[in-house]
């Protein structure tokens, strides 16, 4: 199958659902909650553009600003949770807190599917389309990535990301150096929800429905694949994972029934060859990569 312009749009929707699961991942937390804001982002989308006619105005297309608006609605409900629940749950650590953030996920799921003005079981339709074709969609994904990418290779290199990286590294010896570790844990896991919400107010208009099926267990096990297989030692590697791994399954379509049996093969025998994933920083330094410099790497002044 050709890479068509709707295929590269889910390929880079794919890569920021990866980053939104590297940040929390950088701070040395396993955070499974992407799907979680991710359908946080979607409802928020859906919900607005459906039922609220203002908001349509009166063109064939969507208003751009009332697509602004729900980026800016799902960033602020995505993260006021995001900053409701970390305190307690970021306490927890490794498997436990990946248990803990399933269970969020589960939680929205099944509120989802009782709610009655989430469209329960069949959710909500025939949302508008702020773009004509998939072309505009590609544009602003491509733009968004862009967006979080550089903010991500910034955050490398400032403070936030040093003590980020340190606490990755050895939580107990930052907090013995004066770290605030609690704050930079919460910030990273706030900085996931956002993009996560961001990417699902896109998908909703992208695919014109949305249900509760967008933000489940089984996608949160996609989005960790996404990390390790592309590497979660660089903001690279989870874009490089989100963008392989979500062409894939369509890439494999010639092979007919076989596509998900080499879709898992792919999935593990990745982590085995590759124990660091597709892009760690040796790699990139070997490149001369102009973003692989990490705090950790910076030269002594």
């Amino acid at each position: 199958m050709p890479l068509d312009a709707s295929l590269l749009v889910q390929m880079l929707l794919g890569a920021l659902l990866g980053l939104s699961v590297y940040l929390p991942l950088r701070a040395g937390q396993l955070s499974l909650a992407t799907p979680g804001f991710y359908a946080i982002g979607g409802y928020t989308a859906a919900l607005l553009s459906t039922r609220f006619p203002a908001l349509a105005g009166d063109g064939a297309l969507y208003p751009l600003p009332s697509l602004l608006l729900e980026l800016v609605l799902a960033a602020l409900i995505a993260g006021a949770l995001a900053l409701a629940i970390g305190g307690p749950v970021l306490k927890l650590k490794g498997i436990y807190l990946a248990i803990a953030t399933i269970a969020l996920v589960e939680i929205l799921r099944v509120l989802n599917l009782n709610l009655g003005f989430t469209g329960g079981a069949t959710g909500l339709f025939a949302i508008p389309q702020p773009f004509e074709g998939p072309v505009g969609y590609l544009l602003l994904s491509l733009a968004v990535l862009a967006l979080v990418c550089w903010l991500c290779a910034r955050l490398e290199r400032l403070r936030l990301g040093r003590a980020m990286e340190a606490i990755r590294e050895d939580e107990l010896a930052a907090a013995c150096m004066g770290l605030d570790t609690a704050r930079v844990k919460l910030l990273s896991f706030l900085f996931s929800a956002l993009v996560a919400a961001v990417a699902g107010v896109i998908s909703a208009h992208f695919l014109n429905t949305w249900n509760a099926r967008q933000g489940s267990f089984d996608a949160s096990i996609t989005t960790l694949a996404f990390v390790v297989f592309g590497g979660s030692r660089t903001w690279l590697g989870p874009v490089v994972g989100g963008l392989a791994l979500t062409a894939l399954p369509e890439l494999l379509r010639p092979v007919g029934d076989l596509r998900l049996v080499v879709y898992g093969l792919v999935i593990l025998l990745g982590p085995i060859l590759f124990p660091q994933g597709l892009i760690t920083p040796e790699l990139l330094r070997r490149l001369r990569w102009p973003f692989r410099q990490t705090s950790a790497e910076a030269p002594a002044p």
